[in-house]
């Protein structure tokens, strides 16, 4: 698949941007298993361009993650050029426009999902930000803000002709959330309806879901989200079955619990370890998913506040679940 002068290799995955999981350090993690494309988490035009210090934070890519795009959300075209520009002071590889996010605190404001309820503005926004910078532009969207309001096509349509590179399609609406199954013939009919590369997203957990999700949309690349929470290796097992149709098996726990502590200890690292271990219950939660015992763990993981404890209770884990 190609974006602009960007080529990916669509028998591999690339990880899907995800608000409060896919910093730095995860992201990170995800290209030492192979993703082959990352996105950042989403950063507000209007924060960027009011100069917040948060919303730069997220705009920091290393070289270990590479190619990658920067995220950005807003609903005022002029805005969200001006940020599209100032994001390329920190050299992303795409600009991703959010217009699928269905999280209140966004669609509420007029931003994320709330643009699929208002085409002629989600493509003034797309031709801003193309006309702003000199890398490929793509979109992220969901089929529609309802079942009785399908826009996918149409808006896919309206982004190629603003100048998109791509679109990532989420195939299922807002008020779905991520409840239901995705719906792979929606995603098919906009692979159908445009000549730019589509992009599917929902679902793929594994190398089989993602063949299926390739062959039964059409679609020229993949973006895993919450596959991938508590499972960066998930990037591994797609890539083997898609190159080699070999199924990876799950790691040990042992090793999982290894690249948990590998996880966290980079958030520690680029976040401090106040904030980072903080942030470490969430992903500790993800990792232990499935585990013997996991609801007493959990327990434990929601108190946590050093990497000592942390890696005392992997210990554990691995102690008491070997057999």
């Amino acid at each position: 698949m190609k974006l602009g002068n960007l080529e990916l290799d669509s028998r591999t995955a690339g990880l899907a941007p995800m608000a409060g999981v896919a910093d730095r350090a995860f992201r990170e993690l995800c290209c030492e298993f192979g993703a082959s494309y990352v996105v950042s988490e989403m950063v507000s035009s209007k924060g960027l361009t009011m100069h917040d210090r948060k919303s730069r934070e997220l705009l920091v890519l290393s070289q270990k993650e590479r190619p990658a795009a920067a995220q950005i959300f807003g609903n005022d075209p002029v805005v969200m050029a001006a940020c599209a520009a100032q994001c390329l002071s920190f050299a992303p590889d795409v600009i991703d426009i959010n217009m699928g996010c269905p999280a209140p605190k966004i669609a509420g404001n007029g931003g994320g999902a709330a643009l699929l309820k208002n085409l002629p503005l989600a493509e003034k926004i797309i031709r801003a930000v193309v006309q702003a910078v000199d890398v490929p532009v793509t979109v992220k969207m969901r089929l529609g803000w309802d079942a009785q309001t399908p826009v996918a096509v149409e808006l896919a349509k309206r982004a190629e002709n603003a100048g998109a590179a791509a679109v990532t399609v989420h195939g299922r609406t807002r008020q779905q959330m991520y409840a239901p199954p995705v719906d792979v013939e929606s995603i098919a009919a906009v692979k159908r309806s445009v000549s730019i590369p589509v992009i599917a997203n929902g679902d793929i957990t594994d190398g089989l879901s993602a063949a299926k999700m390739l062959e039964e949309t059409g679609c020229d690349y993949l973006l895993v989200g919450r596959g991938a929470l508590g499972r960066p290796w998930v990037f591994s097992q797609i890539a083997a079955y898609l190159k080699h149709e070999r199924v990876l098996p799950e790691p040990p726990l042992s090793e999982q619990m290894r690249v948990m502590l590998r996880h966290i200890q980079r958030i520690c690292d680029y976040k401090g370890e106040r904030v980072g271990m903080r942030e470490a219950r969430k992903h500790a939660a993800w990792y232990i998913r499935g585990v013997r015992g996991a609801a007493q763990y959990r327990q434990r993981v929601g108190a946590l506040s050093s990497m000592e404890e942390l890696e005392k209770l992997a210990f554990e884990i691995v102690k008491e679940n070997s057999f």
